[in-house]
């Protein structure tokens, strides 16, 4: 919530609290010394997937963040909170009690979360609302019921800021200069807890705890500006380590205002940064040569402060961009990620019309989040913030090096060698010959996917920019690869080995690769290596081999429960020499059995718009949309990909284009028809009707 606007007439309470509350979430302090992440490190990239319930979230972990190389997904407050007749986004905000049941789920499914995000290496922070209780009588998510705000299952009246502790007639904050007022009053009319009593401290520390005992890794902390930072630092002195035996990671909600200032919070955790914010909004709708001073300009230490471009609140009244500012949010969210500074986060969240709405949902319990359907905005899965995130790892804590402004709407840098990043807030393309930093050689664009390379001559590279585009590269040497190790090239006795296997799957399963050799786990499963979903249906990984090696092989999948089924077919074969190998397969649709067709098309496209072959044949997708092919734009604007299909059979096949919100547009005519013979090497030469 961020509360610093006055309040008026209390409306629909959590609406003020949530739309005027949200600044003042705080932090968690350990027993020694909070938990702190490590500033542009590789794992670091925070996911806040704003109320997204508790099983969507476990399948985002496992097919998205995980292999993206996210370091964490932020979750909303898991407690059981106000339920109404008019849903509203802000009921969470105000809890009815400490239970884990809330409108995201259950508790068992907030602990199955809580596990799945672990098996993807993902941590789990979650929204604490330990500053207040609810303001608003009636029945929670799983039926507690309160009839007086200060009578609640977990607290008394006397455990609550009373008179005797606030100055004004309403007990509510008035005047958000007055220290005891912001923090000893009501926010907007929420139940203020009295957080400097042992038995308040105590009470807080136990429900968070009870979140650590599930496998909770930190909080973010609500309104953390209206808890002393005395008392922050009591309740985490009371906190429990993680399952892993860490300290809690904590990061506070503190608006900057006249007081307190958010770095009187830094000895209790990290402090959320709503200036750095601000200076997005102002740079992206004014003129990005500003960023040049960014680290001047009034953003909180780098050391104790985790950044973002918008959030829940920000998005709603203004105060920051949000999804509607379109391509100009995702390029702040781009340079956010590329910029070496704080603890970065990637906001995802559904699309509204009306402030208060709440997320898609059924009798106010949030459904399952849909990406492809239109009324939630995935960025967390955007290609392009999923090429960055990969290079916001490989450059880890790298220095900005070789700034470049070369006009008011295009700006360059790099990563000290380890990567180069260049945007274009205009609205024409713009090519400029930039000094990269960067050793010579030909590179993958991962703003694109990898549609489009740059070479580097020099250190120099000319770059063509397009209109609200962006263009990054890093040094492969850096590259995660499947399983996320330091190195991603073959280097002395091993080569690189990329696998790509067309296979549907349903929610929750994985596709993996196992094979006779120790690389590929020597038939063992559970050394299988999980391959990406990114290009889903087609699965790839790049695994290091050693050279000059016969192997076999085979793909086999996973479900969330850790159930292996293997694809029908023989053991396939393959070889290395002392050049990178590229293996292209089927599910089920043994060597001996198949052919290849490339598909090449030749179709123009606007950006974060690409391209996908569907057809009748189950290799094909079976014209499921959602199981077409995705095409590679290397040689845009022809779209190719080798696709293997069963020899000597008869197909149709169309193409289609999908947008980045996954809405699906097919070319016009006949469905295109093709023939394969028993031979290989089939090609079709396609133009986009």
């Amino acid at each position: 919530m961020t509360g610093h606007r006055p309040p008026g007439v209390f409306r629909r309470t959590a609406a003020a609290v949530a739309a005027g509350a949200l600044a003042l979430a705080g932090a968690l302090a350990l027993p020694a010394t909070p938990a702190q992440a490590k500033a542009t490190a590789k794992g670091d990239v925070i996911a806040n997937l704003w109320e997204w319930n508790w099983d969507s979230i476990a399948s985002e972990c496992t097919n998205v963040l995980g292999p993206a190389g996210y370091g964490a997904v932020q979750v909303a407050p898991p407690q059981e909170s106000l339920k109404q007749t008019n849903y509203y986004w802000w009921d969470v905000y105000q809890p009815y009690s400490y239970s884990l049941n809330s409108r995201f789920g259950s508790q068992a499914q907030f602990t199955a979360m809580i596990t799945a995000c672990h098996k993807a290496g993902v941590k789990v922070y979650t929204d604490a609302v330990i500053n207040h209780t609810a303001a608003q009588t009636g029945t929670g998510y799983y039926g507690t019921s309160i009839t007086d705000k200060y009578s609640t299952p977990d607290w008394s009246r006397s455990d609550y800021h009373d008179s005797s502790d606030c100055p004004t007639s309403d007990l509510t904050i008035q005047d958000y200069s007055n220290l005891t007022q912001v923090q000893n009053c009501e926010l907007l009319g929420l139940p203020d807890l009295r957080t400097g009593s042992d038995t308040v401290r105590t009470g807080l520390a136990n429900f968070l705890n009870s979140q650590l005992a599930l496998g909770v890794d930190g909080f973010r902390v609500d309104s953390a500006k209206h808890i002393p930072e005395t008392d922050m630092a009591a309740i985490e002195a009371r906190l429990t380590a993680t399952t892993s035996g860490a300290a809690p990671y904590v990061f506070q909600e503190v608006y900057p205002g006249a007081t307190p200032q958010p770095s009187d919070y830094y000895p209790s955790g990290d402090v959320l940064d709503f200036t750095y914010a601000s200076r997005m909004k102002s740079a992206f709708q004014g003129n990005v040569s500003d960023l040049a001073s960014l680290s001047s300009s009034g953003i909180l230490a780098a050391a104790d402060s985790v950044s973002f471009v918008t959030n829940h609140d920000t998005e709603r009244n203004g105060t920051d961009m949000s999804y509607k500012d379109g391509d100009t949010y995702k390029l702040a969210n781009l340079f956010q990620l590329a910029y070496k500074w704080s603890t970065p986060t990637v906001y995802a969240s559904w699309e509204w019309t009306q402030s208060d709405q709440a997320p898609p949902n059924s009798s106010g319990f949030v459904t399952d989040t849909d990406c492809a359907g239109g009324a939630w905005y995935c960025l967390d899965r955007d290609t392009a913030v999923v090429g960055m995130v990969a290079w916001h790892n490989a450059a880890d804590t790298a220095a900005v090096s070789d700034w470049q402004t070369m006009s008011s709407n295009v700006v360059g840098f790099g990563r000290s060698g380890k990567g180069f990043f260049a945007l274009n807030n205009g609205t024409s393309s713009a090519t400029y010959t930039f000094t990269t930093g960067m050793a010579d050689g030909t590179y993958s664009n991962v703003i694109d996917g990898g549609r489009t390379t740059v070479s580097v001559a020099g250190g120099t590279a000319s770059l063509t920019i397009p209109a609200k585009g962006a263009i990054a590269f890093y040094n492969s040497s850096y590259t995660c690869t499947v399983g996320c190790g330091d190195a991603g090239g073959g280097s002395g006795d091993t080569v690189n080995a990329t696998f790509d296997a067309y296979a549907p799957t349903t929610s929750g399963t994985n596709v993996y690769v196992v094979g006779s050799i120790p690389a590929l786990g020597s038939w063992d499963t559970s050394k299988a290596i999980q391959l990406s979903s990114s290009g889903y249906p087609v699965w790839s990984g790049e695994v290091g081999l050693p050279v000059n090696t016969s192997f076999t092989y085979k793909y086999l999948k996973k479900d969330s429960s850790g159930n292996v089924t293997w694809e029908s077919n023989a053991n396939r074969s393959a070889a290395t020499t002392t050049s990178a190998l590229s293996l292209n397969n089927s599910w089920s649709l043994a060597d001996t059995d198949a052919t290849d067709v490339t598909f090449h098309e030749t179709a123009t496209t606007d950006l974060g718009t690409n391209v996908y072959v569907v057809g009748s044949d189950p290799s094909l997708g079976s014209w499921n949309t959602a199981d077409a092919i995705p095409l590679s734009s290397a040689a845009y604007p022809t779209w190719s990909k080798l696709v293997i299909v069963p020899k000597s059979t008869s197909f149709t096949y169309k193409y289609l284009k999908k947008d980045g919100s996954g809405n699906v547009t097919w070319e016009s005519g006949t469905n295109r028809s093709y023939t394969t013979g028993s031979s290989s090497g089939y090609t079709t030469s396609d133009t986009w009707k």
